[in-house]
């Protein structure tokens, strides 16, 4: 069934397909041939925001594997690391609490608390996802990359920083992608093929990143 375009539906077109990601539900549909044009065609007839274009880095024939959750390089500082269990727990709380269909945009809202503040430095981004990731090892709960970017992002928002979390599509094959980047709109501690993903929803709310 074609879902029907809001402003929390974001969409990635391919050289292939649509990727529709449902921002409250976490719904995700690809769509192709005549339901992507009536689905492109409902778009422009709505609020909902405008499709972005998703440029394939090339095929990877199954080489290239995006990890659930990196692990941290260095112990951060003892500060860091109290503050970051504060926000890992708080995170698997929001996404434990609550209607289980509505999980996911629970998590997207609290990523997006600091979309009104001063974006981060890279070292100060940096330091927030190593914190998240060493706080995510004490907790015995699964920490993927939504919760991790999303712990980091509340974690930044604590200390006055904002606009860092990304939600974005790569292709051949398609696959989703959350992460922390920087004032530059760099992805911090990541590996390079993040740079394959093209971000469809961020916390920076003009819309555009900075490059």
């Amino acid at each position: 069934m074609i879902p029907v375009p809001t402003a929390e539906t974001r969409t990635a077109v391919t050289d292939r397909a649509g990727v529709v990601v449902n921002y409250r539900t976490g719904a995700t549909v690809v769509l192709t041939g005549g339901a992507l044009d009536e689905w492109l065609s409902a778009v422009r007839q709505t609020n909902a925001p405008e499709p972005v274009t998703v440029t394939s880095p090339g095929a990877s024939w199954g080489t290239h594997e995006t990890a659930a959750r990196l692990e941290a390089r260095d112990a951060p500082p003892w500060a860091w690391r109290v503050a970051a269990l504060a926000c890992v727990a708080l995170t698997l709380a929001v996404r434990q609490t609550g209607r289980s269909e509505r999980r996911f945009g629970r998590l997207v809202r609290l990523a997006k608390v600091g979309d009104a503040l001063p974006p981060a430095g890279t070292a100060h981004a940096r330091t927030a996802v190593r914190s998240v990731r060493w706080a995510a090892r004490a907790i015995p709960a699964r920490v993927a990359c939504l919760e991790e970017s999303t712990a980091a992002s509340l974690l930044l928002a604590a200390g006055g920083r904002g606009k860092a979390w990304r939600h974005g599509v790569a292709a051949d094959p398609i696959r989703l992608h959350a992460w922390i980047s920087d004032e530059h709109g760099r992805p911090v501690e990541e590996p390079g093929h993040t740079d394959d993903y093209t971000p469809i929803n961020t916390s920076n709310p003009s819309g555009a990143e900075p490059r």
